[in-house]
């Protein structure tokens, strides 16, 4: 009963303090991406996405309160099943030691969203450009809203270190990666 009463009050001061700093959402994975960008040989860009994602963030009149959410590694696709499975090997993502992809912001200030994203074990800042698409109610009077986060990060920093030379010269694999989230939430 008293264990009960605790949980009771914590959630009331929980979801109490949610309503005062704004909307609660849950990523609407249908509508949204978590997609990444890398040179190919100098010469190129592989495009790839992680399908297995979830987050949820709080939005006051535009304005981020807080966002968290995590990917699956073992979900990567580049539309290559070998290329995949090597993505997902100890040479890169190491999906079965490191089996999530995480971040949490910590600030927003204008439009630059900066968060820790922790990669492979590994936890770095990472500021990303944020632009905002709006917020609206659906036809079944549920409120949505949505915005992209763009940023790159040096895989290197996050242990991704694999590469091999190229016979041209330079490497196979680029070291910056582009990121593009592109979220859509539905109010809790």
């Amino acid at each position: 009963m008293k264990n009960r009463f605790v949980a009771t009050v914590v959630s009331s001061l929980l979801l109490g303090s949610l309503s005062l700093s704004g909307a609660p959402y849950s990523v609407d994975v249908s509508h949204s991406s978590l997609g990444f960008k890398v040179k190919h040989m100098m010469i190129s860009t592989v495009s790839g996405n992680f399908s297995g994602f979830s987050g949820v963030y709080d939005l006051n009149k535009g304005v981020l309160k807080s966002l968290s959410g995590t990917a699956k590694t073992a979900t990567i696709d580049t539309g290559i099943a070998k290329r995949d499975d090597h993505l997902r090997s100890a040479d890169f993502f190491d999906a079965v030691k490191f089996p999530e992809l995480k971040f949490v912001m910590t600030s927003q200030k204008g439009k630059k969203v900066t968060g820790n994203l922790t990669m492979h074990g590994i936890t770095k800042s990472v500021t990303m450009v944020m632009d905002m698409g709006g917020e609206v109610t659906d036809n079944n009077g549920y409120k949505r809203s949505g915005f992209v986060l763009n940023g790159a990060v040096n895989r290197k920093d996050f242990g991704l270190n694999w590469n091999q030379a190229i016979e041209a010269g330079g490497m196979l694999v680029g070291d910056e990666v582009k990121i593009t989230i592109e979220i859509e939430g539905v109010e809790e």
